[in-house]
């Protein structure tokens, strides 16, 4: 789908997989709208044609407010792609007692009814555009993680909602093709986030010695590269593609 001079929307794009892939975007492609929260947009890189919107992925009003922003503009709304998440770690018996329920519901939330939040909101937005010759009007990207797969010790709350991604993603292409609109995912393996970026350059390369090939962690680049591949091949459709260098994840 050529997209050129369209908007895109990428949520938790002040940072990590969301920032990389908002640059790419802009870089490519022309306007982009970031959404995160306040706190993150703080700290976020100044990028040209990258514009902040301060939103909570689990509110619908300020999704809603968000996507009207993008979809107000001179360039229709094309691409959306969920970036947003979190990945707390805790086990169902652990230590501690039972796995908190509050987190539990918190990660898929965020993760998974925030993911289908800025789908849906979106989808009404792009729904509106005139499509192209082809009858396209959009794509929509989410994020799910091998984990949805492979979930090891600790990640149950991580690795549901996650999984729950993977379970959208057919219907919802399903649902949404009579507009135009196609819906894949990205599940990442290890990619090298902010988050890994504070733990010890060691544990990093004991993860990376896991990864049949290459031998090393993935870079949020790859995962932009691929979304904007996704843009690109419009017969990708309803289908989850993983990016992990043929990882496959061990029990702990």
């Amino acid at each position: 789908m050529n997209v050129n001079g369209k908007a895109a929307i990428v949520t938790g794009g002040a940072s990590g997989l969301g920032a990389a892939t908002a640059a790419a975007l802009a870089a490519r492609y022309g306007t982009v709208y970031a959404l995160d929260l306040p706190a993150s947009i703080e700290a976020a890189p100044q990028v040209d044609g990258v514009t902040y919107l301060a939103a909570d992925v689990t509110d619908p009003q300020q999704v809603r407010d968000a996507v009207a922003t993008a979809a107000g503009g001179p360039e229709p709304l094309r691409v959306v792609v969920n970036c947003a998440g979190i990945g707390p770690s805790a086990r169902i018996l652990g230590k501690k007692g039972v796995h908190d329920l509050d987190l539990y519901a918190k990660v898929v939330s965020i993760n998974l009814i925030g993911s289908f939040n800025v789908l849906a909101l979106a989808a009404d937005e792009i729904a509106r555009t005139t499509p192209d010759a082809n009858g396209q009007r959009g794509v929509i990207i989410n994020t799910a993680s091998v984990a949805a797969l492979e979930g090891q010790i600790g990640q149950a709350a991580y690795a549901s909602s996650k999984g729950g991604i993977v379970g959208l993603t057919l219907p919802a292409a399903r649902d949404l093709a009579q507009h135009g609109i196609r819906v894949m995912t990205i599940a990442p393996g290890i990619l090298l986030t902010p988050m890994l970026m504070t733990v010890s350059e060691e544990f990093r390369d004991s993860l990376a010695s896991g990864i049949p090939f290459p031998q090393r962690l993935g870079d949020p680049t790859e995962y932009a590269r691929l979304a904007l591949s996704i843009i690109d091949n419009d017969y990708l459709n309803g289908e989850v593609i993983r990016l992990d260098g043929a990882l496959r994840m061990a029990p702990r």
